[in-house]
């Protein structure tokens, strides 16, 4: 991207992907946001996560979905910067260089990244100079941009303070289980499955947990560029064997976990995995997060994995909010988490 400078502080901000819009929720710029993709699904899908955090509200209603952008909306929108990664824009039909530079040097600036979420390989022109960061060194350039770093070092600091906690408390790697990261398909009998321990933002709540990923070593049908994801069936689900299910899809709303629970435990195959004979069939959130989506991410997958030692995982129930947690049993702060989003403290 270059040098990227402002005059002042960004008031109409442009974004596409989730961990970009998380982090400027957690920088108390929440309704500086004018655009998105898949709004309806960001906000079902935070409100969950949001309720948890006393005077911290969304309303993305209406906006622009922005996946693919396009230039002429770029043009009317006139927002002051796009938090958006320019290697990911131009593999959208219709963008290159000159289409970026345009927009750039007569909208707004592009400043963003998306490609360390699995250290995608970055298209043609763009090779040379990317850089894959941590989904916490990306919000921290974010925040001085908007000279939020008084946020962003407290928001650190709780996240430090969590993983202290959890890699403390951990089991011998003898005595973890294994797991599976999955989605369902909502239209026929296809499966997903992704790397648990892959690096990237996206594993950013399960790699530093350290479970056995059940699916390491599945052989399906690969799709990437990298190997990082394949498509399953029912058999090769059987023959990975997690321990632990975890299933994206409920708490953004568009899976039902009861119903998931219920057609794995009546099909002849998938009974016979020991998840689902234990009951240990689990709703995850969103694979790309930002700091507010990994503390709960976090928290809720080392219940979920290690419930003697990190207290009991109380379930979700489709619709809800995240559930509640009693305070001693939490493993970050959610008020001082929400009185850091709102300014009550930095």
């Amino acid at each position: 991207m270059g040098t990227v400078e402002f005059e002042s502080v960004p008031q109409d901000v442009f974004t596409i992907l989730g961990h970009h819009v998380d982090m400027l929720v957690a920088l108390g710029r929440g309704d500086a946001i004018n655009a998105m993709h898949a709004p309806e699904y960001h906000q079902s899908l935070y409100r969950k996560f949001l309720h948890r955090l006393e005077g911290v509200s969304i309303d993305w209603e209406g906006l622009y979905s922005s996946w693919p952008p396009s230039k002429e909306k770029l043009y009317e929108l006139d927002s002051d910067i796009h938090i958006a990664d320019p290697a990911k824009v131009a593999t959208a039909e219709g963008w290159d260089d000159s289409s970026l530079q345009e927009i750039r040097s007569n909208v707004g600036p592009w400043f963003g990244n998306t490609l360390s979420g699995t250290h995608q390989k970055p298209p043609a022109g763009w090779a040379d100079a990317y850089e894959y960061q941590t989904l916490w060194e990306i919000f921290g350039k974010i925040a001085q941009v908007f000279r939020e770093s008084d946020r962003y070092e407290a928001l650190t600091s709780i996240r430090e303070s969590m993983m202290g906690t959890i890699s403390a408390g951990l089991p011998s790697e003898r005595e973890r289980p294994s797991a599976a990261l999955v989605l369902f398909s909502t239209s026929d009998e296809k499966i997903w499955g992704y790397k648990m321990n892959h690096p990237g933002y996206y594993a950013a709540h399960t790699r530093p947990l350290g479970a056995t990923d059940a699916l390491a070593d599945a052989i399906g049908d690969g799709y990437g560029d990298d190997g990082r994801n394949i498509t399953l069936d029912t058999e090769l689900l059987l023959e990975a064997d997690p321990d632990v299910l975890l299933v994206l899809g409920p708490m953004a709303g568009s899976h039902n976990l009861a119903e998931i629970r219920s057609q794995l435990e009546n099909d002849e195959v998938t009974r016979e995995i020991t998840a689902v004979q234990e009951g240990r069939i689990c709703a995850q959130g969103a694979r790309r997060q930002g700091p507010i989506l990994n503390l709960f991410q976090t928290e809720m997958t080392a219940k979920q994995l290690y419930p003697d030692q990190f207290g009991e995982w109380p379930g979700y129930v489709d619709g809800d909010p995240y559930p509640e947690i009693p305070a001693e049993e939490q493993l970050f702060d959610r008020q001082r988490v929400a009185d850091i989003i709102t300014g009550e403290e930095k």
